[in-house]
């Protein structure tokens, strides 16, 4: 009776006992998942095998998302939004790259990514035994700031002296691993092929996160050394990286039921929350969120009609929360469909039951569900506050920014190095003052305006009791008032002179004698800030711990072997390619091939198919690019690899370890994958490599492109 109790209670289990593909695994869990046995041709060691070169060396993280290596040359490939935001800033200057694109005939012709910086993966190893000490200390939030100083002492140790390498500790199952993870760090990044905005974003907002997708999302960058092959800036004797580790292009074609994998970095899952986190952000975070971001949106958008600068000065911030906004809407669409609220309590009921049912359990973990709850209702107490205050500093516009990044540096400054926040980094500082022109670069006063009156009214909507004091007298004096004459007065459009204010010699009163607007905006907000960081301080690191003991209790409910949450570190997940099922009678097939970018074709934006493409289309000029089964040019496919956001521009690779797509979405039907993984439903969408190769050839005409990567 016992062993049939059990067996149901894994049955029910959601999000915690792995199912067929789920997985984002750390590098050194890979000798575990027997490959070989999985139809994989490469081998484990191939794929990582530390301090040796392997595939996980053609790595780059950046731009916001993951690319990859592809030449001898340093040719990196990635998804066209992940490069949007270079084309957008080369675009302010008058030249629109993203409708048209951009193509670099040769090596002079290629041009900054402005702001772009490459990763490229050195190494990771477990230091899991330099943070057991810190057990030790009772007090949480202390164990927590001396947590984190230790990891920047490793951070800093490293890199001291080599200014182009990075590093991090990373924080793995909250705390009861941790992970060192180093780069090597090239600030020369150069745009090399864009496709057009009509092929890259083909589909754009109507058809993001949804299948069958036709999009062409990639884009060609390079990577440029010092002579040396320091990492240095942007320089015109700077020449390409050169390499011996390179990911291949697959030559063969692709069908239902072949074996992928991707490696990447995953940005952030929620796989290990209670059902007090889901309820957060199901009833108040996601609905919140959409309807600002909606408002942010159409203010934005309205100023596009101003000029072209304007319309590519708002692109990169009117992109970026739409993608986000359909995201949470998809979040909430799916766990209402599968009521996933009450799947969450009711397996907390069944791991309740499970803890009293042994006595050392029940010691150690009795009341753990009881704490997490009552954590979350003490912060619901405070939510309207907490969230006007967040966002008026988040969507408050670029002047606003800076007048709280300058003057909270300043005060942290001004503290004894024990008690400032353990990741202050003057290395990082002076990193943030080489990016300021590229910040302002993004800067269109008049909707600045417009985004800081927002977050002005939204802090005048809270109710007495909640109010943000140190906005009161800007709202009683009026906020338009107080917003013409804030830009009117501030010095910090000028970048020479915002570089001066990040000296070290900057004091608070130095700042305040300057009266500037936004200085005096950010140092009456400081106290009100301070308050809400301590807060905030209090419950991660009390969180945090809970959720480690919560992880501890489902390992001994269920045992074997648990991926951890995403946390922007590389990881291997793998699946074969498959279609699924939509809802009753409806099935998606794997591929979607170019007759369907002409199908969905209207001659207006987002479905306004080039006129080339489409003459090519009519031709039948396919190349060698025509996947004799479909008997058309594969565009995407979908398979069953688990990613999530930041796995964008990931490669996604063959049994061989050949390089076949570019990952660029999930599917619409499984927008709950941050939290539970569905093997029937959640895809993986990707750019298939022969659709990329033949736009290359075909509508960018850069044969020599095709050339280096050896085709």
């Amino acid at each position: 009776m016992k062993k049939v109790l059990v067996l149901l209670l894994m049955v029910a289990c959601v999000g915690v006992f792995l199912q067929a593909e789920e997985g984002m695994w750390l590098l050194d869990q890979l000798h575990q998942l027997e490959l070989e046995k999985k139809g994989f041709e490469i081998s484990a060691a191939e794929i990582y095998t530390p301090e040796k070169p392997s595939l996980v060396n053609c790595l780059v993280l950046g731009f916001g998302g993951t690319s990859e290596i592809v030449s001898p040359n340093g040719l990196v490939l990635t998804n066209h939004h992940v490069a949007f935001g270079a084309v957008q800033r080369a675009s302010t200057k008058g030249v629109d790259l993203i409708t048209n694109g951009f193509l670099a005939k040769d090596l002079s012709q290629e041009i900054e990514a402005p702001g772009y910086s490459a990763e490229v993966f050195r190494y990771m190893k477990d230091v899991t035994d330099q943070f057991k000490r810190y057990d030790r200390i009772r007090d949480l939030v202390k164990r927590d700031k001396a947590i984190k100083r230790r990891m920047q002492n490793m951070k800093e140790k490293i890199e001291k002296g080599k200014p182009d390498l990075t590093a991090r500790v990373a924080s793995m199952y909250n705390g009861k691993k941790y992970y060192l993870f180093v780069h090597k760090r090239y600030d020369d990044v150069r745009v090399v092929y864009v496709p057009p905005k009509a092929i890259g974003n083909y589909g754009g907002d109507v058809d993001n996160w949804m299948w069958p997708r036709h999009t062409g999302d990639f884009s060609f960058m390079r990577i440029y050394t010092g002579p040396d092959g320091s990492g240095r800036k942007f320089h015109k004797d700077n020449v390409p990286l050169k390499t011996d580790n390179w990911i291949r292009l697959s030559r063969s074609h692709l069908k239902e039921g072949d074996q992928t994998f991707i490696l990447g970095y995953p940005g952030s899952t929620t796989r290990y929350r209670t059902s007090y986190s889901v309820d957060e952000n199901l009833n108040h975070n996601y609905p919140d969120r959409i309807n600002l971001f909606q408002e942010v949106i159409t203010l934005l958008e309205s100023f596009e009609k101003d000029s072209m600068i304007a319309k590519m000065k708002v692109a990169g911030m009117i992109k970026g929360l739409n993608n986000v906004m359909k995201n949470y809407q998809g979040k909430i669409e799916d766990m209402k469909r599968i009521d996933f609220l009450a799947r969450k309590r009711q397996q907390e009921k069944e791991l309740a039951a499970f803890i009293q049912g042994d006595e050392k359990m029940k010691a150690r973990y009795g009341n753990l569900l009881d704490r997490i709850g009552a954590l979350y209702a003490q912060r619901a107490e405070t939510r309207d506050y907490d969230d006007a205050f967040m966002l008026s500093r988040m969507l408050g516009g670029t002047m606003m920014g800076l007048g709280i990044q300058i003057y909270n540096l300043a005060e942290e400054r001004a503290k004894p190095e024990k008690e400032r926040d353990p990741a202050f980094s003057e290395k990082e500082i002076a990193r943030a003052v080489s990016r300021l022109h590229f910040m302002l670069m993004a800067y269109y006063e008049p909707s600045d305006k417009a985004m800081l009156t927002l977050a002005l009214e939204k802090a005048d909507a809270l109710p007495k009791g909640q109010r943000i004091a140190a906005l009161e007298s800007i709202l009683n004096q009026g906020k338009e008032a107080f917003v013409e004459k804030a830009y009117k007065d501030t010095k910090l459009k000028d970048v020479e002179f915002v570089k001066t204010l990040f000296a070290k010699g900057m004091t608070t009163a130095k700042l305040k004698a300057l009266d500037d607007p936004f200085i005096n905006l950010a140092a009456g907000l400081y106290p009100e800030s301070e308050v809400m960081r301590k807060k905030n301080e209090k419950f991660d690191a009390e969180i945090s711990e809970l959720r480690k003991q919560y992880i501890e209790a489902l390992t001994a409910w269920k045992g074997g072997m648990l991926y951890p949450d995403a946390n922007r570190t590389l990881r291997f997940t793998y699946g074969k390619v498959a279609g699924y099922q939509a809802r009753d009678a409806v099935y998606y097939k794997p591929f979607t091939t170019l007759t369907g970018v002409i199908e969905k074709h209207t001659g207006e934006e987002p479905f306004d198919a080039p006129e080339a493409l489409r003459k090519v289309h009519a031709a039948g000029d396919f190349g060698s690019w025509m996947d004799p089964d479909l008997g058309d040019v594969p565009v995407a496919f979908v398979h069953r690899c688990d990613i999530t956001g930041g796995n964008s521009g990931s490669p996604v690779l063959n049994a061989r370890g050949e390089m076949i797509g570019i990952a660029f979405d999930g599917n619409w039907e499984a927008m709950n994958g941050d939290w539970q993984y569905d093997n029937e439903k959640q895809r993986t969408i990707s750019v298939d490599i022969r659709y990329v190769l033949f736009v290359t050839e075909k509508i960018g005409k850069a044969a020599h492109i095709l050339k280096e990567l050896g085709f």
